[in-house]
């Protein structure tokens, strides 16, 4: 297969060199770059094991491993700026579940992919644990239903390996 000698000339932080985190929640760094393929029904997974974000009354930062998961049509996040985006969220004052469900909203409007899936593993922080997960699907049939097994068989306290989100 003979590459597109323009392929990838959208992008902006690929190859820019050393990457500056910025100091807000950024959801303009996000990228994408055309699906080579697709017609076919294939997963992505990304995980992001360091995570942060501060809590939005104390200022205490919060630390989680992210899980994304999706299923690509037209286009597919790039994954540099996907780390300065969520880089992006180290100074951002939001609850747990904001967070994971604002990272599901981005990449959804970006994507709009079949299916996406975003969990959030939050590290204790006074005992408790925090786990959250957000999920959206295209209204077609198929993918509604996907969404809605994903969800009705999600396990909070299943564990943080792959095998458990795909």
């Amino acid at each position: 297969m003979e590459k597109d000698s323009n392929e990838g000339d959208e992008l902006k932080h690929l190859g820019s060199g050393t990457p500056r985190l910025p100091k807000a929640y950024a959801p303009d760094l996000l990228e994408a770059f055309s699906n080579p393929h697709p017609q076919k029904e294939a997963w992505t997974s990304l995980i992001c094991p360091e995570f942060t974000s501060v809590c939005p009354k104390t200022g205490w930062p919060d630390f989680a491993k992210v899980f994304i998961n999706y299923m690509a049509a037209q286009r597919m996040v790039e994954s540099k700026s996907l780390k300065l985006y969520l880089g992006s969220f180290r100074h951002h004052g939001a609850f747990h579940e904001d967070c994971i469900q604002t990272i599901c909203n981005d990449l959804r409007v970006l994507l709009t992919p079949r299916f996406i899936e975003v969990r959030g593993e939050f590290n204790p922080r006074g005992g408790i644990a925090i786990t959250s997960y957000a999920s959206w699907a295209l209204d077609e049939e198929r993918y509604q239903k996907l969404c809605d097994h994903r969800r009705q068989n999600y396990d909070p306290l299943g564990s943080s390996d792959l095998g458990s989100m795909v």
